[in-house]
């Protein structure tokens, strides 16, 4: 039996497609901020959008409010030093999780990334999904893009908005704690040890209270300690009790044997099943290791499309036009076993059928279904370089203690 988030009544949602819509809402709550901001990114980059958000943060903490930022060390390696000065004059607190140091990604713990990004205002507003502090028309890798990046949020007043903010604080004491032990000596460390572990719960903003009778809502968090399979449990049960359509949209999507069985099942109970996958190449790993798995679920019945305008990014889903969920979480090893992430779930018709149409739209107007003669028909050394990419992902999740 799969455990299932536990959903609450009482939130109102918003859909928020691209930086776009994302920004401009996320500047404004943070603008409008009296007590407290924590915001959790994997990526926060210094360009047009990236300078937005920092002055935001910058003016906030200038006035009064608790600022609270995390960067993932992978995803923001650098952070410009007349940001980090503005940053530490105005009173922002701000951290780099796990840095790689030397030895970069050689140390296979160093693959556990924070992946998450949310914010929270005033323990008023959570915004969670899969948008990081990132122009939509830029590229760290590949410069500026000809089509914006495809990608989700949502913003939810709610009582999960305090649940939210208690990881985040929690997320935080963690990191201070870890910061404190690395300058202590191990006999200091004894002794410190029955005050670090005691993470502090207080400071916490009261939340505004939703209407009772809102949407029901959940949010599920992966992490590498007492959440591990959360998310993944959470997609299993919606798989498992679709009746009649599955639509998931995935960036990096190289689902586990579990999830691949939940999906082929449902298209024999007659669940239409699609999934919006990638369609430029990016990385190596990412769209070589996927495609053997691509055509293992095309071949079985699930319609893939590939995202051929621009870069896919998106991390969401829905089920009968009645579940959905926007997130972080890709359904690839990395994100279902090794980084850290945060996906808002949710049971309600009007929203689900909102995120469902803009899917559609996609897959009408810019997208190619996956043709599995043509993939077969593709020359010996891409399809051997398929086989080397989804064998290799399986020997680096072993090193790295996970199953797959």
């Amino acid at each position: 039996m799969l455990r299932s988030a536990t959903f609450e009544a009482g939130h109102q949602l918003q859909l928020l497609q691209g930086g776009g819509q994302y920004f401009p809402a996320l500047i404004g709550a943070i603008d409008a901020s009296e007590h407290e901001v924590r915001l959790e990114t994997y990526i926060f980059h210094f360009d047009v959008q990236g300078i937005a958000v920092a002055e935001a943060l910058e003016r906030a903490a200038r006035r009064g409010v608790a600022v609270y930022l995390v960067m993932d060390g992978v995803g923001t390696p650098s952070v410009p030093e007349d940001w980090q000065t503005r940053w530490n004059n105005s009173g922002v607190r701000w951290h780099q999780y796990a840095p790689l140091g030397h030895l970069g990604l050689l140390i296979p713990s160093r693959w556990r990334r924070m992946h998450r990004k949310l914010c929270v205002v005033d323990g008023q507003w959570a915004f969670c999904g899969g948008i990081n502090v990132l122009d939509d028309w830029l590229d760290p890798n590949h410069g500026p893009l000809k089509v914006a990046r495809l990608d989700y949020a949502v913003r939810v007043q709610g009582p999960l908005v305090l649940q939210c903010q208690q990881a985040m604080v929690q997320f935080w004491a963690r990191l201070a704690a870890t910061k404190q032990l690395r300058h202590l000596h191990w006999r200091e460390i004894r002794k410190s040890w029955p005050a670090l572990r005691l993470l502090p719960r207080s400071g916490l903003v009261p939340m505004v209270e939703a209407p009772a009778d809102g949407s029901f809502a959940a949010l599920v968090l992966r992490d590498n300690v007492r959440n591990r399979t959360g998310i993944e449990r959470a997609y299993l049960k919606a798989i498992g009790e679709a009746r009649h359509d599955i639509l998931l949209a995935n960036a990096y999507f190289l689902p586990g044997a579990r999830l691949r069985r939940a999906l082929k099942f449902a298209v024999r109970r007659g669940v239409r099943v699609r999934v919006l996958v990638q369609g430029q190449y990016e990385y190596f790993m990412q769209y070589h290791a996927s495609r053997p798995v691509l055509s293992e679920l095309a071949a079985a019945g699930v319609e893939v499309y590939e995202y051929i305008p621009g870069f896919l990014h998106a991390k969401v889903a829905v089920a009968d036009t009645v579940w959905a969920t926007v997130g972080s979480s890709n359904l690839d090893p990395l994100s279902l076993l090794l980084a850290r992430e945060a996906n808002v779930m949710v049971h309600d018709a009007e929203f689900a059928l909102q995120l469902d149409a803009a899917l559609c739209a996609v897959i009408e107007t810019s997208a190619r279904r996956w043709d599995l003669s043509a993939d077969a028909k593709r020359p010996w050394h891409q399809r051997v370089r398929d086989r080397l990419a989804f064998g290799l992902m399986r020997v680096l999740l072993f090193f790295s203690g996970a199953r797959y």
